[in-house]
């Protein structure tokens, strides 16, 4: 963890691809941001002008299979998660994301498209400090059989994952990391969204997934792995949910100094979580700089790790 001063990108970079859950084809621009900006969402190709809507937990209007942001006059920009990930992962504080279409590409279901124009902007440091929301005390929040905790941790932003699906083929899996650029692009970046056969028809049904296919999603049916080329980790599952919630614990506005645990987590928990916390103005305060750094020091650990045995009956699978 970087406790020196912001970042934000040199130049833009565009990729373009479709709406996992749209179908429709799509064009995402990276670009700069000034200091203090944080990650700014502008949608173009609108009647009338460009609207902004800033990355924050308060403009999440909905968390169904994806986290989607809005303001009064409807939704703004769906599936945001992914490339809310590849900024706060790469260390990248303030960004403008442009987008002319209802929702981020899926490209191939991972953050590694978006980790790579990071690459060609390049990400060049701002004159302000860097600046934290440190975690004070455990919040917990728990949602049917979904239950997450964020606490103080003693050294930047941790995330501990436990999934468990009644799908034999996924199971039971668990993944812990610790977050920093190298490790982001190395073990989490890749990994790919990933749901199950038997839920097409229902998604479909539903207005999701019109844009799936094996070239974007992990699938697997009763018995088997369907994509032909296999998994880029065996665990690639758990580590997809680590993504998940870096970006959608990125709507903090600033990055987290803490340890967030969940358990048969999704976009819902993740969002319930980082609301609790941020309402409760006793359970974290905004530290910069060198400061940050002697406060971290100075906080032990407070709460569990990844937890050993059977974890009880699973979620229902979504399109993570």
């Amino acid at each position: 963890m970087k406790f020196s001063r912001q970042t934000t990108l040199r130049a833009q970079a565009s990729v373009a691809g479709v709406g996992v859950h749209s179908g429709l084809p799509v064009t995402l621009t990276l670009g700069p941001a000034p200091v203090d900006a944080g990650f700014i969402f502008v949608r173009t190709g609108l009647e009338g002008s460009d609207r902004e809507v800033q990355a924050t937990a308060e403009q999440v209007i909905a968390t169904d299979f994806a986290t989607v942001l809005g303001d009064r006059d409807g939704p703004l920009v769906s599936t945001a998660e992914h490339v809310l990930a590849a900024l706060r992962g790469m260390g990248v504080d303030n960004a403008t994301i442009e987008i002319d279409g209802p929702e981020v590409p899926i490209m191939d279901g991972s953050a590694a498209a978006f980790i790579a124009a990071i690459d060609q902007a390049g990400i060049v440091t701002q004159p302000a400090q860097r600046r934290f929301i440190q975690v004070l005390k455990p919040i917990s929040v728990k949602i049917g059989d979904s239950v997450g905790e964020i606490r103080p941790h003693a050294n930047g932003f941790r995330v501990e994952v436990e999934i468990d699906f009644t799908n034999p083929v996924i199971g039971q899996q668990a993944y812990a990391f610790d977050l920093n650029p190298e490790g982001f692009r190395r073990e989490v970046g890749r990994a790919r969204t990933f749901g199950l056969m038997c839920d097409v028809a229902r998604l479909w049904s539903a207005g999701y997934a019109l844009g799936a296919s094996f070239d974007n999603t992990v699938v697997f049916d009763d018995e088997r792995l369907l994509n032909t080329e296999g998994l880029r980790y065996s665990d690639e599952c758990a580590r997809h949910k680590v993504l998940d919630v870096i970006g959608d614990l990125s709507l903090a506005g600033l990055p987290l100094l803490g340890a967030y645990h969940s358990v048969r987590g999704g976009h819902k928990l993740n969002h319930a979580v980082l609301t609790a916390l941020l309402t409760d103005r006793t359970a974290w305060r905004v530290v910069e700089g060198e400061a940050a750094r002697r406060t971290t020091r100075a906080v032990g650990e407070v709460g569990r790790g990844i937890v050993g045995g059977r974890i009880a009956a699973a979620f229902g699978p979504d399109v993570s």
